[in-house]
């Protein structure tokens, strides 16, 4: 009887081990895939009419999506020759009036970024994709964008890498 309860025990352990494969918490299917690279993504935004020109945006981007794809995935990161390869632009940084006040005078203004993305998979050709992903974030027009530039790039880039990431890798 013992012996035989162990016996189920480990044939079950087995299976419920094998049977669903190996999963990740996000979602993320590299398939064959054993490196990453992500090109420079240059800042091209003030070639886009209304919008402005913000110094270190292109490394600040640059680095985050570096920074989701290696801790939500085992890809390594490489400069060149990366089985998975992301590029592109920031094409729009823009702040524009959301809300009026009855004075007419915005209540709120937008931070808009948008991000021109080619990506490439190596090692599975109908996976590619050129795309544009954007994202904002809502302030007070009271405050200076100098006084929010921090926290708004980190939600506008935490949605932003968080969305090409799903686009290349999530396997819904």
């Amino acid at each position: 009887m013992k012996r035989t309860s162990i016996i189920i025990s480990v044939v079950f352990s087995a299976l419920l081990a094998f049977s669903c494969g190996v999963y990740n918490f996000t979602g993320g299917d590299v398939g064959s895939a054993t490196t990453f690279q992500v090109n420079y993504f240059q800042n091209y935004a003030s070639q886009s009419p209304g919008s402005t020109f913000d110094p270190g945006l292109d490394r600040d981007f640059t680095l985050a999506l570096q920074d989701v794809i290696l801790n939500q995935t085992s890809l390594d990161l490489v400069t060149s020759n990366g089985d998975l390869l992301y590029e592109g632009e920031i094409v729009e940084y823009r702040v524009s009036p959301m809300t009026a006040t009855a004075q007419q005078t915005a209540a709120q203004n937008r931070l808009t970024i948008a991000i021109k993305v080619r990506f490439f998979n190596n090692t599975k050709e109908d996976a590619d994709f050129d795309q544009r992903f954007s994202f904002f974030f809502d302030y007070d027009a009271t405050s200076q964008l100098s006084a929010v530039r921090s926290e708004a790039h980190e939600v506008i880039f935490e949605r932003l890498t968080q969305d090409i990431f799903n686009a290349s890798l999530a396997d819904w």
